[in-house]
């Protein structure tokens, strides 16, 4: 009989971490995980036990890996690429511009996710260098992750000097395309384009070279677990070991102090647990912008968000430009200090940020240590276990698409009652509670359902019992978590499509205003607690 999930959070490792030990890409973890074959927990992170499974489902494995042979495949096609690159480039037979558009055409996206590699638009990067203030004419700029050279080129165009500008790469191909866009550009051979690993580089040297340090990190890169937490060590990351955190350390230590740091980076560095110790080293330093580019890479669902920060000590009234969608607005960065976890909400205004800060200031319960929590069912393989219409001896379960506020939708997945064959199954007595909340997992929403009748739901749901000692009552709870205002405290605080957990246990709950009630009313709570709901949809503090 396979081990029982257990309701606490257990040993969990990152998305990339995960990816190494079972020898796929990133993009196919993330895939799994959408289809069950890898369970999460509350941070985002893939549970070991999951990983254990996978390892040894043997022959129930091949239609999983169908996809990742194909991606370990598919990665043997560099070597012919970078030949006929080389050659172009030593015969100067074809514009060097082109050469780095093919290469990064060509590139395999195994290659691409195994080295974390998105090639920056240049529309991204001209926007980021809106923010240089320097006399550029003296001062040295350095793209640690230079690629085929976008940044470096931008640099060239807006009046740096070729002996002032650095890269750094260890892909040597990407290098030599980069070295020779910058001559054909100038005229001059430039020494500073170099093949080196920046991030061991920076590890075994003290130095503070650069006035501005500007790049796209690589995200997620596939590195050892040792050899990341090692680099983490060196750069004080503290519990921040993806490749784009460390090179965020990485860089922050090669700056010259007074200068300017801009990196685009995934979403997630600005308001996944993961990233939370970058975000507070971040948040000491003088905040110039941050920009919302949204899904700026061709191929790549993951939003894309920008940071441009100064090295100097924090500025307590300091205001940071906030760009999204053509707009601005402005924060103060201390209002970021306030958020759970250092999440950096900056797509929230000002007004927004205020009305949060007294929400969490407001005497309250939370559901952290108040819940016992629980994950929908992983069989290990739908096709296999799932059936779509109902059958003698089968019991009904519901997904996370079943679920709607005030009913769910008619079973359409059925599985045995035995769940011993299932991948990972949370202990059926917490299925078979009197009462509990199932709600969905993958939502821009907090959608929760009351659940008194005893009900099984897949992995694409998970589910929430109260303690006997909280002082809602269950219905209640899941109509204020369902409500349009806690929708909105939600949104504007962690601003993800996952309803995780942790998450979920940090929301303010105004118990004393909900005490032996048997039905949620938001305009009574609301007055309570004195917001009010404007016109546009959005919550502010009453007047």
């Amino acid at each position: 009989m396979k081990p029982e999930l257990k309701t606490h959070h257990d040993s969990s490792v990152s998305i990339p971490e995960s990816a190494r030990q079972i020898g796929i890409s990133p993009a196919t973890v993330r895939n799994w995980v959408k289809t069950g074959y890898l369970k999460i927990n509350g941070t985002g992170d893939i549970l070991e036990d999951s990983i254990l499974t996978i390892q040894g489902l043997g022959e129930d494995t091949k239609k999983l890996t169908s996809r990742a042979n194909k991606t370990k495949k598919d990665a043997h096609d560099h070597k012919q690429v970078a030949s006929e690159i080389l050659k172009h480039i030593k015969k100067k037979s074809t514009d060097p511009e082109l050469l780095g558009q093919e290469y990064e055409n060509r590139l395999s996206e195994s290659f691409r996710n195994i080295e974390g590699i998105f090639y920056t638009p240049k529309e991204v990067i001209q926007n980021l260098f809106l923010s240089l203030k320097k006399d550029i004419d003296s001062a040295i700029i350095c793209d640690p992750c230079c690629g085929t050279g976008n940044f470096l080129i931008e640099a060239l165009k807006i009046g740096f000097k070729t002996e002032n500008i650095y890269g750094f790469d260890t892909d040597s191909v990407a290098v030599e395309i980069a070295k020779e866009r910058i001559f054909r550009f100038s005229g001059i051979k430039s020494e500073n384009i170099k093949n080196i690993d920046f991030l061991s580089y920076a590890a075994n040297h003290e130095t503070h070279n650069y006035d501005y340090i500007f790049t796209n990190p690589p995200w997620g890169k596939k590195m050892p677990k040792e050899q990341r937490e090692n680099l983490g060590q060196v750069f004080s990351s503290g519990s921040a070991t993806d490749t784009c955190s460390l090179f965020f350390f990485a860089c922050l230590k090669n700056l010259k102090e007074n200068g300017e740091l801009g990196l685009v980076l995934p979403e997630a560095f600005f308001n996944i647990s993961t990233f939370e110790d970058a975000r507070k080293k971040a948040l000491e330093h003088t905040i110039e912008r941050f920009i919302d580019y949204g899904k700026a890479f061709k191929g790549l669902i993951t939003k894309t968000q920008g940071i441009v920060l100064r090295k100097t000590a924090l500025n307590s009234k300091n205001q940071i430009i906030c760009e999204a969608h053509n707009t601005k607005k402005y924060r103060t960065q201390k209002s970021f200090l306030k958020n759970p976890k250092t999440i950096i909400n900056h797509t929230c205004g000002q007004d927004e940020a205020d009305t949060l800060d007294y929400l969490f200031q407001l005497p309250c319960i939370k559901l952290k240590g108040n819940a016992k929590w629980g994950l929908g069912i992983v069989t290990g393989n739908n096709s296999k276990h799932v059936l779509a219409t109902p059958k003698e001896g089968y019991i009904p379960v519901y997904k996370g698409s079943d679920i709607s506020c005030h009913q769910l939708k008619p079973a359409t997945s059925f599985v045995q009652p035995d769940f011993s064959k299932f991948q990972q199954v949370a202990p059926k007595e917490l299925f078979l509670v009197k009462e509990k909340l199932i709600y969905k997992f993958i939502s821009s929403r907090l959608i929760f359902f009351f659940d008194d009748k005893q009900r099984f739901v897949l992995n694409s749901a998970n589910f929430l019992i109260p303690d006997t000692s909280f002082p809602l009552k269950t219905k209640v709870l899941g109509e204020l978590l369902s409500s349009d205002f806690m929708n909105w405290v939600f949104a504007k605080t962690f601003n993800t499509h996952k309803v995780l957990r942790g998450d979920l246990e940090s929301l303010p709950l105004f118990s004393q205003y909900l005490e032996n009630i048997s039905s949620f009313n938001e305009d009574v709570y609301l007055s309570k607690i004195k917001i009010e709901k404007k016109k546009n949809g959005a919550y502010g503090i009453k007047k």
